[in-house]
């Protein structure tokens, strides 16, 4: 009996001392982590838009919210368009999508910025081919042919498409309502 107490409380204090190592290399790399997301998420945005400046707005939508960037001309501050990132679940992993879209809530450009899916199948979602099939799209365009629409996804890899089509169809009509909402208060108040 001794000897299973003596290995138990061995074993407790190997884990307790693991868990504080593992915890305090999270609290040293988390900000270098996130300062490298940050930096990578604006270089991605001014890939889709560039020459711009990006103002972030947040929506609440229930339990969730949603930021998106406002990408204004970096001379002329004219309204260029909107940046997001959307995303759901794929086949084997949530699959993240950054995007930009035009004032007239039409895609620019896509780039899937994080993914885990089936090599050769919905790991091809990052390929350029993919990301070609949706400039000039509108939210009613993202629907799969299987699904009644006109979008041809990736062969084998229906569940990875249906996950980019329906995040960024979501995420654009929430921006479209938000946009729009903004500009009948803005019209609104200069009428009084």
């Amino acid at each position: 009996m001794k000897l299973f107490l003596r290995l138990g409380l061995t074993l407790l204090g190997f884990c307790v001392v693991a868990t504080a190592l593992l915890a305090y290399v999270n609290s040293m790399t988390k900000p270098l982590i996130d300062e490298h997301q940050k930096t990578a998420a604006e270089q991605t945005m001014s890939r889709l838009i560039p020459k711009a400046v990006f103002e972030p707005i947040t929506i609440h939508t229930g339990k969730d919210s949603l930021v998106y960037y406002i990408a204004k001309d970096e001379k002329t501050g004219e309204i260029k368009g909107y940046t997001f990132t959307a995303a759901k679940p794929g086949y084997s992993s949530m699959v993240k999508t950054m995007a930009a879209i035009d004032t007239n809530f039409k895609i620019i450009n896509i780039q899937v910025i994080e993914q885990s899916e089936t090599p050769g199948l919905g790991a091809n979602c990052t390929k350029p081919e993919f990301s070609a099939k949706f400039p000039g799209l509108s939210p009613d365009d993202l629907i799969l042919a299987k699904d009644g629409g006109k979008f041809v996804g990736i062969t084998g890899a229906t569940i990875t498409t249906r996950a980019v089509t329906n995040s960024l169809r979501e995420a654009i009509k929430l921006i479209q309502k938000d946009v729009e909402s903004r500009t009948t208060t803005s019209s609104e108040e200069v009428q009084k």
